[in-house]
């Protein structure tokens, strides 16, 4: 099926609507996905860019959540098993099963036993097992710089890891091929209701740089904003309290020359014993996590703080003193806030994965959840509409995709496994961007896993607006290579600034807003910094 013509704001307030998605996450694209499957007329609207939230800053893990075992969460752990195993099997190229290393201690016999106790049950949960233990002479290959006292060995397990940008993206293209529409910067800033009966029936939307107010009706009205629901769900008539306890989770990269290893490692922090992780991310290093209250403005973007950096170098420092790791070594940050339900736990680690929907004068609104399960939340939020759809039915055992892309000849550059990965990422879009690369632009950008045409297809093709659009969601530039890519970005200025049709003033501005949000926000902040200035 081919995609519609994308539509302006204008053009979409003319119309009459099935369905509104706000918010342009995973969860929202899955709303849209599948809300389209089935024949429903939907829009999607996002007020910054797509995955812009949560959506881009996880810790890129497709998991079940093995630690939610221990804290009796078993619903979250089964469904998200369930849903990891079926998104590893449709999506090779994007999601990647990896091994994870959890270490085992002697004298440690507790621990071992419920480590192992807790994987058997994650196992029969996935209907799979592929844990195997791993010795200290594979411990030493696989983390040449690792020092643990009484270190006996680990438990090998696995888990998906994915590029979670693309991976929303990936769903928003499936959604559009089935007729959706999906437009960012368009921020919703007020509920249409029914003048009597005050159900929702529509939303107020503005384009950003616009003053201009546009209506637009729907028979029902789906809000996925993530750590902002409860600010639009107090337009309902109830006035309900708030909900959601905003969590901040930050990482940090570094190069694989400078914190060399070659496999997943669990990492229990020396200070709380709290999972962290260690893992390879497109050939760099990447350092997680952290979990605490995010007490900033929600309308401005997440950072690390310097209490977080603090913490995660502690956890690094503590399992590879050799190496003598400081802040100097780090290549970028990232942060994350999660919508997690409030349930008053006193730790936020403690806080449950699992997803709430509130169904309140007709708006459905979703709280909580993980970005293994956008499936499943997506269909349970359907459903809730249902009487509003006769004859349609949301059926979770659909594939996520429609079809399979279709076979492409690689060019000889590329290798299988670059092949793999641009079909992950793109899907039926890689035969056209190989069609239009040259020769020079299918080669891969140093230090990342990004070839140069990816950069001029997401900028014909993707809604950037923004550069950071483009470097830090469309592709992970940002994340990946030092100060942000600035050194690239001359390059990056001849391969796009036509294609976007910005001219020599509009992209300066662009440049200075870039190097600025990445100065803020994605590099690492100096000790001496407060944080409730970030």
């Amino acid at each position: 099926m081919n995609a519609s013509p994308r539509l302006s704001l204008a053009e979409c307030a003319g119309q009459q609507w099935d369905l509104i998605v706000i918010g342009g996450g995973i969860t929202g694209a899955a709303v849209l996905r599948e809300a389209a499957r089935v024949g429903l007329k939907c829009l999607l609207l996002e007020q910054r860019d797509f995955a812009w939230g949560a959506s881009s800053r996880s810790g890129k893990w497709v998991h079940g959540g093995l630690r939610y075992i221990k804290q009796g969460q078993f619903k979250v752990t089964w469904h998200s098993v369930q849903e990891r195993e079926k998104l590893c099997r449709e999506l090779p190229g994007l999601i990647q099963l990896k091994a994870m290393q959890w270490p085992l201690f002697k004298g440690k016999w507790q621990a071992s036993a419920l480590i192992h106790a807790g994987l058997r049950l994650y196992e029969w949960m996935a209907g799979t097992r592929r844990r195997h233990a791993a010795d200290l002479k594979q411990m030493a290959l696989d983390f040449p710089y690792l020092q643990a006292v009484g270190l006996k060995g680990a438990v090998c397990f696995y888990e998906g890891q994915t590029d979670d940008a693309r991976l929303t993206l990936r769903v928003l293209q499936e959604a559009r091929q089935c007729g959706a529409q999906a437009l960012n910067y368009a921020e919703v800033t007020q509920l249409l209701k029914q003048p009597h009966s005050g159900a929702v029936c529509g939303v107020k939307v503005q384009r950003q740089g616009s003053a201009e107010l546009h209506e637009i009706h729907a028979r029902q009205v789906i809000a996925a904003t993530g750590a902002w629901a409860d600010r639009l769900r107090q337009q309902v008539r109830h006035n309900p309290h708030e909900h959601l306890r905003p969590l901040r989770g930050s990482h940090l990269l570094f190069s694989a020359e400078r914190l060399p290893i070659h496999s997943t490692l669990v990492l229990e922090h020396p200070r709380d014993r709290r999972p962290g992780f260690i893992t390879l991310f497109q050939g760099r290093v990447m350092l997680g996590n952290t979990d605490i209250d995010h007490r900033a403005d929600l309308q401005g973007e997440a950072a690390i703080s310097p209490e977080e950096v603090d913490y995660l170098l502690e956890n690094i420092r503590h399992h590879f003193p050799a190496l003598n790791i400081t802040r100097t070594d780090v290549l970028s940050s990232f942060a994350g806030v999660r919508p997690v339900v409030d349930s008053g736990q006193a730790d936020p680690s403690k806080e449950s994965r699992e997803h709430v929907l509130w169904h309140e004068d007709e708006l459905i609104s979703i709280g909580g959840g993980k970005l293994t399960t956008f499936q499943h939340i997506a269909i349970a939020a359907l459903r809730l509409a249902q009487h509003k759809f006769p004859g349609v039915s949301f059926d979770p055992g659909q594939p996520l995709l429609a079809t399979a892309p279709p076979a492409v000849v690689l060019p000889a550059q590329l290798d299988v496994q670059q092949g793999q990965q641009l079909l992950g990422r793109y899907g039926a879009a890689v035969a056209p961007m190989l069609a239009q690369a040259s020769s020079a632009s299918l080669q891969q950008i140093a230090g990342t896993q990004t070839l140069w045409c990816e950069l001029a297809w997401c900028a014909a093709h993707e809604d950037v607006q923004h550069l950071d659009d483009l470097l830090l969601r469309r592709t992970r530039i940002g994340l990946l290579l030092e100060q942000g890519g600035l050194s690239l970005l001359a390059n990056i200025r001849t391969l796009v600034q036509e294609i976007l049709g910005w001219s020599d003033a509009h992209w300066q501005l662009e440049v200075e807003r870039y190097c600025q949000l990445w100065r803020t926000h994605y590099s690492v902040p100096d000790a001496a910094v407060d944080e409730a200035s970030r």
